[in-house]
Order: C-alpha cells, then structure tokens, then sequence
C-alpha cells in the first residue's frame, strides 16, 4: 500500500508527540509505532523533566550537565537545550501536564550529579503524565494519522534525499511518501539481556542509518543505570529512580555498610555498586529509604512502593536489593542544533539522535527535557523550510 504525507513521524514517545504538535495542522502527518501507542521508553520515565529555575542556575545547570558528560558534550546544545526549558515546561503546562506543586508553586527535587534542585516531576511516573497527555493532544488532531504495530524497514532515499519510508505492518507492506521523515524510534535496549527498555525497541533508525552512509556518532556511549530493582524473572528491568537517592536513599553492601556517595553521576555509581558486588560475591547491593519520610514515599513514589510491595519488599520497613541495568544510548543518528540529520529532508529526535547534549553519560532528567526541546527545533526547522 502507498500513502502519501507532508511529514511522516516514526514512533510515538515524547519526541515524536511533541513534533507532531509542533508541526502546522494545515499539513498531512503519518506517524506509525513498531508496538501499541504506549510501549514506548517516555511512558516509563519516572523521575522528572529538568528546567532552569532563573537566570542564576544557567552556570551550575551547565555545568552540572557537563562534568556528568565528561566534557565530551556538545556546548551549544547543552545551552539550547537549557535556554528553551523554561519555554517547553509552559507548553507542557498548557498541553494539561500537571507538575507537583508546594504552595502554588512548581515544587524540585534533586537527583545524583544536580548541585541543586530544579527537577520537576509527577510522582514516580512523571513519563507517563507528559507521554499521556500529549498522546490525548496528538489523538484530537485531524491531520495525525498513526499506525499501531507498524515498523519500520527502510528509507526511501531519492538522489541523496530521504522522500519517505517503507514499513511492515501485519502482512502488509507500505511505502509512505513524505516531504520530511523524523525519526524518533527510542532507545537500543533489547538488544540487552538485562535492560529498563521495552525489548522491542532494539535501534531500527541506527541500522537503517548505516545502511544509507548517514552519519552516526558516539555508538558506544551507553549508559547503566545504578539502581534497578534486582529479580531472577525473565524481561525488561524495573527501575529505582534516581530521584529516590535524590530524596535520601542510601547503598549498602552485604554488611549493610555504605560505600558510595549515592549523588555521583550515573557511570560512577554503577561502577561502584559492580566492584562491590564482585568484591561481596553477590549478584546486587541493598537500597535504603530508611532516612526517608514514610509520607514521602507514599505521596512522591506510589509507584515504585507498589511494584516492591508486589515483590514482597516493603520499602518503608526493609532494604531493596538492586543492580544495574542498561538504560539510556547517548549516542545515535547525528543531528545539528535544529536535528537535521546529514541527509537532506531526514530528522531525528529523542534517543534515537545524537546531538551531543548529553556527551559520554547523561545527567539524571535530561532525556525528556532533550527530547520536547529538540522535537520543537525539528518541527519548526520544518516548518521554516516550508516557507
């Protein structure tokens, strides 16, 4: 089957709802997903979205930004991506995403590697409020098509021009033509045994990419997330979020002796927590919420109290034994500052891209704020080309 579009956007996350929004609705857009509308790595995000609080945090939000990435970012998208928060948060606002709040208003939290607060959030699940809503937007939008259980197989490359993509749903082939094509296809863990990813996101858009001699970078920056909860059970990884060490959450070894300062950067303490395990000869360390609040638990992360109560722990009684896990690719398509990729009429946003934001190890509640920041920039680039 052929069908024709102004854009067609492959996935539907964060990245890819967000450039759909942001596109005209006078124009015609496609978008398909590889599962259903909400398997997808921006419903999973728990712990929050970044935003500079005032012209006083640029320096240390920058800079925060910087040494968890190991100076290997690229400068000019770490400023756009922090100039244009404040920006995206009102839109999100706008869009009916509902930020915590203390006294009217917007409440921080802080996570490992933040010299400050300035992370907002819902909950433990604040992925699932941005993702749902903007999906509910996207679904009342009369010129937005979108295919469930439709993947990608291909680009349709005309004279060094992407005009589209091929894509496979059920037993059907489609060719869907398109003045501009985004992808914005998420992350590569199932391609790992042990992940926080759905396992059918497994990096299409990076195969499909080399096949076509479009640029790629940083193919080997990927990040392990310290804390996910530990289990023998088959399937995609439960994640303790950082916000939970943020709060005050502690490690322990065996001996339930700390051995990390918790508020390292990610590639730190997981690294921690794997010499201790060999150094134990156990398979996972303990997580503590002992200095935590009860209320707090209860009201900031119903979610993950929850999902270990199914498991049988009771966090605000007793450790949680975690491990590490594959969880987020900072590398990816490569992208300039409005996410052009090196083939003309080609975007990419989200995970899938690399834009350098994030350098070798991406700072905790970067990766929606990146993705709402960079979608908008693809989108208008768009739609200024159109003029």
């Amino acid at each position: 089957m052929e069908l024709n579009a102004d854009t067609v956007i492959v996935g539907t996350g964060v990245a890819g709802l967000f450039s759909a929004l942001n596109l005209s609705k006078k124009k015609k857009i496609i978008m398909i997903t590889k599962a259903d509308m909400e398997s997808n790595d921006s419903f999973l995000a728990q712990g929050g979205i970044c935003v500079l609080r005032n012209e006083k945090d640029y320096d240390s939000f920058f800079e925060d930004t910087m040494r968890a990435g190991h100076y290997e970012n690229r400068k000019e998208s770490v400023d756009i991506m922090i100039r244009n928060s404040r920006e995206v948060i009102e839109d999100l606002v706008g869009y009916g995403v509902e930020f915590e709040k203390r006294d009217g208003d917007f409440a921080y939290t802080r996570e490992g590697a933040h010299s400050k607060p300035r992370i907002l959030y819902h909950e433990d699940v604040t992925g699932k409020e941005i993702t749902s809503k903007l999906l509910a937007q996207v679904k009342q939008l009369e010129n937005v098509t979108i295919y469930e259980y439709t993947t990608m197989t291909d680009i349709i490359e005309e004279n060094g021009k992407c005009i589209g993509i091929e894509a496979k749903r059920e037993e059907e082939e489609l060719r869907i033509y398109a003045k501009n094509t985004i992808l914005a296809t998420g992350g590569i863990g199932g391609n790992y045994k042990h992940s926080t990813n759905f396992p059918h996101l497994t990096g299409d858009a990076i195969d499909i990419s080399k096949k076509h001699g479009i640029r790629l970078e940083h193919l080997d920056y990927v990040q392990i997330h310290p804390t996910t909860l530990y289990s023998k059970k088959e399937g995609r990884r439960f994640l303790i979020s950082e916000s939970v060490r943020g709060e005050g959450a502690v490690l322990y070894n065996k001996s339930k002796e700390r051995f990390v300062d918790e508020l390292l950067p990610r590639d730190v303490v997981a690294k921690a927590i794997q010499n201790q395990m060999e150094k134990d000869g156990t398979e996972y360390v303990w997580l503590s919420m002992e200095h935590i609040p009860k209320e707090t638990i209860l009201n900031h992360f119903p979610n993950i109290y929850q999902k270990c109560l199914d498991e049988g722990y009771d966090v605000t009684k007793e450790c949680i034994p975690v491990v590490p896990a594959q969880h987020y690719f900072m590398g990816g398509i490569w992208v300039d500052g409005d996410s052009r990729t090196s083939m003309p009429n080609l975007y990419a946003v989200g995970e899938t891209s690399c834009n350098g934001v994030h350098g070798k190890n991406r700072l905790a509640s970067n990766s929606l704020l990146e993705s709402v920041v960079f979608a908008k920039r693809a989108a208008k680039k768009i739609e200024r080309e159109a003029v």
